[in-house]
């Protein structure tokens, strides 16, 4: 850990120093964020993992710009240009953007014009011009350079050699690009418009067809789309700056006079900002829009993903799951409490009325059989016409049915993680039960999804995909690890995003616990291979035993303030179960008196809420979700219907819903509000329950959009599930009546049994 890099950190992040160099000096002893804002509280003053992780992030880049400014340090002393005053700019350089400008006029280049001209003798002409001396005669001046065997054969030709040496100067001056950067960001347009014949074929892209766009405001999504139809060849994409101010501010910097020698200076500027200038900062500006745009649809699908992986879970019920097909059949499976599969079947509802009355005795069989709790049905193709028809069946028990978003459950049921859990089931017979398990527990499912194809994200293959998958990374860290892990049920995938765990480390884990049983508590951690102390304690807190030895291993509570629970028990002549039992107890409890150095308020808090309710799921409860019936297609759809929906994309445009009719339709971020409204996130999620209003319906482009505004949908159109109160919720694990649906991302609730 560098201490030069606290003060900044602190002043850009505006985080006292001491927090901040506290929290560096964790994360330099392989502390991770969740550890740290979760079990360190008094070290770091209760950052929280937002703080953590920006410190994590910017301590990385002033590495990286500390690496890269020792590097051209030790290049411009080896090369012989390094003086004080270039050193101390150097130093200065607070940007990787600054650090390259300084190092540009002295960087190894190809053999430029201005090289060659260098090459014939011609810097001293060109000092001569640049000098602009008014008594100074350039013509003159460059017949003295004139010599056939170093290959200047006439004064025109001094002078344009002389202008090429100077062009590059202008080009390379760090203050002058730093000017033109501020132009080119603040007047500067991304302008496109169609490849000539490319009418038909990038019709997608026809809103740029003929489209500008300020550099300043172009948001992240129209810059990522300017880019995508540029680079499949349907759009050309420009960058528009008003050249005389650019010209202008060079002028200032570079011309002193009047006189010829200023003339032929003027000549050089003009062809540095052309030539040389403008291509190189039109890229710069690309890629930093490009930058930008990434850092927002990577925030906003980080944001998303958030909102999927924290939904509510079904809980621990015996489910069957339905992947429907029309052609193939749909493929049936039966899962119990812990999500392990049962048994499995192809039904053909959608075949011949014998196929379909045979199909209806399978399930029925199935749910007698296994005492099912709950139906999935994947929302995909023939999904709809799945739920209807499972909706007309008696099954015993009314089992409650979900319709299941299935994105990416093709991909899981093709994965190497797939064949590992069902190495003798095919593609099929995965993925319905993927679709089953997300209803019970989505965070544990998804984990084994790469986020990319989970389908709350936008131009997630445009982006930098290293940042990407870092900032989706974190995410499924955070939600698993505040979330907590059942250690003696979690898949070898789910407990690789527990802090302090590698792949390595989870593997050891499944494997001690294959031979040697369920754990009984945290401690048999440490039997675990290459599980060592630093890893306990990183882990540990994060881990849940249910019926373990020791109570507390079930909670929140991490291993090492064990001691303190437990004098608590002491003190008042109880056991720990007891105060896990008894709110009387532990309203006797005078927390303060557990005060002690690296043990504050904070944690203590933290251990109260525990004692409260260990092992608390922070998941929200479960609520009731229904389709309108009746709308199952696009065709189906009118303008001013209010339908039920569910949003399963937010953007910074807006914000896609399903309505249940196999498109999603826009709710565009106009239409989100009676308010201004800058960011969807700010008053909507993914997984929302919302009723919209249908303002218009395209079938032949598959587009519908919707709205939430009051005057068109109406007050009690607009209202949420969570805004209408506690009609109908259920908390995770517990049983729900047949008419009862959830919010569970991936369950949407049709109510069962014959009407």
């Amino acid at each position: 850990m560098s201490q030069e890099f606290i003060g900044p950190i602190s002043e850009k992040l505006h985080i006292a120093a001491w927090q901040v160099e506290a929290a560096a000096r964790l994360l330099s002893e392989d502390a991770t964020v969740p550890f740290i804002a979760r079990y360190r509280k008094e070290a770091t003053g209760s950052l929280d993992e937002v703080a953590v992780t920006a410190i994590r992030d910017e301590l990385a880049r002033m590495a990286a710009l500390a690496e890269r400014r020792d590097t051209v340090l030790r290049s411009l002393e080896k090369n012989g240009h390094l003086t004080d005053e270039l050193k101390e700019k150097i130093l200065a350089a607070q940007t990787m953007t600054a650090l390259e400008d300084l190092y540009l006029p002295y960087r190894p280049k190809r053999r430029t014009r201005a090289a060659v001209a260098r090459e014939k003798g011609l810097e001293p002409l060109a000092e001569l011009l640049a000098a602009q001396d008014d008594k100074t005669d350039p013509e003159a001046e460059a017949a003295r350079f004139v010599d056939g065997e170093k290959g200047v054969a006439s004064v025109l030709e001094a002078l344009a050699g002389a202008r090429d040496i100077i062009a590059e100067n202008v080009a390379e001056n760090a203050e002058a690009r730093a000017a033109l950067r501020s132009l080119f960001q603040g007047a500067g347009s991304f302008k496109t418009s169609v490849v000539p014949g490319k009418e038909e074929e990038g019709a997608k892209f026809r809103d740029y067809f003929e489209w500008s766009e300020p550099v300043s405001t172009a948001p992240s999504h129209r810059v990522l789309a300017m880019r995508r139809g540029e680079r499949e060849g349907m759009l050309d994409m420009t960058l528009s700056v008003p050249e005389p101010e650019a010209l202008e501010i060079l002028q200032k910097m570079f011309i002193k006079g009047v006189g010829p020698c200023s003339v032929e200076v003027g000549k050089a500027i003009n062809d540095s900002y052309r030539r040389l200038i403008f291509r190189s900062l039109e890229t710069e500006i690309r890629l930093s829009a490009k930058e930008r745009a990434d850092e927002t649809a990577v925030s906003v699908f980080a944001q998303n993903l958030r909102h999927l992986l924290l939904a509510p879970p079904l809980g621990r019920k015996r489910v069957l799951a339905i992947d429907p097909g029309l052609r193939t059949g749909c493929k049936v499976v039966v899962l119990d409490s812990q999500g392990a599969l049962l048994e499995n079947e192809l039904v053909q509802p959608h075949q011949s009325e014998e196929a379909r009355r045979a199909a209806g005795k399978t399930l029925a069989a199935l749910c007698a059989k296994h005492g099912v709790q709950a139906v999935a049905v994947g929302n995909g193709t023939a999904g709809r016409e799945t739920e209807a028809f499972v909706r007309g069946l008696s099954l015993p028990g009314s089992p409650p049915l979900f319709m299941v978003d299935e994105s990416g459950a093709s991909i899981y049921s093709a994965s190497d993680v797939a064949r590992e859990e069902f190495p003798d089931q095919d593609v099929t017979v995965r993925g319905a039960v993927s679709i089953g398990r997300r209803l019970m527990d989505p965070l544990s499912e998804l984990v084994k999804i790469d986020p990319k194809s989970i389908g709350v994200g936008q131009y997630q293959h445009d982006v930098d995909q290293d940042l990407l998958k870092k900032s989706l990374d974190d995410v499924v860290v955070s939600c698993v690890n505040g979330v907590g892990v059942e250690l003696n049920t979690a898949s070898e995938k789910l407990l690789q995003y527990v802090s302090g765990l590698s792949a390595g480390l989870a593997r050891n884990i499944v494997a001690f616990r294959n031979q040697n049983g369920p754990f009984q508590s945290r401690r048999q951690l440490g039997l675990v291979p290459r599980l060592g102390p630093k890893a306990f304690e990183q882990a540990a807190g994060f881990l849940r035993i249910r019926d373990g030895e020791n109570p507390l291993d079930a909670s929140a509570v991490h291993p090492e303030r064990y001691p303190v629970v437990e004098k608590m028990a002491e003190d008042l002549g109880a056991t720990v179960s007891d105060l896990l039992k008894d709110a009387g107890l532990r309203k006797r409890i005078v927390v303060r008196r557990y005060l002690s150095e690296g043990l504050g308020e904070s944690t203590l808090a933290d251990i109260m809420a525990e004692l409260e309710k260990p092992g608390r799921d922070p998941r929200e409860s479960i609520t009731v979700f229904a389709f309108a019936p009746g709308v199952n297609e696009i065709a189906d759809v009118r303008p001013g219907m209010v339908l039920p929906g569910i949003v399963t994309n937010v953007t910074r445009f807006g914000a896609f819903v399903d309505v249940g009719v196999h498109v999603d339709g826009l709710i565009h971020i106009s239409e989100l509000s009676d308010r201004f409204v800058k960011d969807p996130s700010e008053v909507i999620r993914v997984q929302q329950q919302v009723m919209a209003r249908v303002l218009s319906v395209d079938v032949p482009r598959n587009r519908i959009a919707l709205s939430l505004k009051k005057e068109a949908a109406g007050s009690e159109a607009l209202r949420t599930t969570a805004e209408k109160g506690p009609a109908q919720k259920q908390k995770p694990g517990k049983t729900a009546p047949a008419s009862t649906a959830f919010n569970n991302p991936f369950a949407k609730l049709s109510g069962l049994g014959k009407k």
